[in-house]
């Protein structure tokens, strides 16, 4: 009996560890929406190399250097985080440069990333505020703030909350356009 239960304890543990390794390779690769940043600007900065240059090693790491440069927003953070700016702390540029050059696919890139740095895959961008669907008056000025960032425009003199609604009112025809 007592082989038996032991014979039977061993299964159990061996089934668990199946089981496991099994899914592990599950958790690891990518789900829909994530790293988002990384998938795309991975993909964007692929469109921007020439083939010779896809095959060096060097001068992909190069390339995504002066590509960083040119970045901002969310871009500018996964540069960061990669190495790809003056400022950055760490250095991992081979971990893209190598799989490029080997014409691995950026998703698949991003899932080596995330295994080395997991705030790789936690930058998301923002959700677009919809400006004809929302009412103004209800955003934070933080939100009204953004619209403005995000047209690239500024409300000189704007204290009030009322001053960046009357400001977006006034810029809204550039920007925003109107359904019929």
């Amino acid at each position: 009996m007592a082989v038996r239960n032991f014979l039977s304890g061993r299964l159990v543990l061996l089934g668990t560890a199946c089981l496991v390794l099994f899914l592990l390779p599950h958790s690891i690769a990518l789900r829909e929406g994530d790293c988002e940043v990384c998938v795309k600007t991975v993909n964007t900065f692929m469109e921007t190399l020439s083939d010779e240059t896809k095959k060096d090693t060097k001068r992909i790491e190069d390339e995504f250097r002066t590509f960083c440069k040119k970045s901002k927003n969310k871009e500018q953070r996964f540069c960061y985080y990669l190495g790809g700016v003056e400022d950055s702390a760490t250095g991992i540029l081979g971990e893209l440069s190598k799989p490029i050059s080997w014409s691995m696919p950026a998703e698949k890139i991003c899932e080596k990333l995330k295994k080395k740095d997991a705030q790789i895959c936690d930058l998301r961008y923002d959700k677009q505020i919809d400006v004809n669907a929302v009412d103004l008056k209800k955003l934070k000025v933080r939100d009204l703030k953004k619209i403005l960032s995000d047209w690239d425009e500024e409300c000189d003199g704007c204290l009030e909350k009322t001053d960046f609604i009357k400001r977006i009112e006034e810029l809204k025809h550039k920007y925003v356009k109107t359904e019929l």
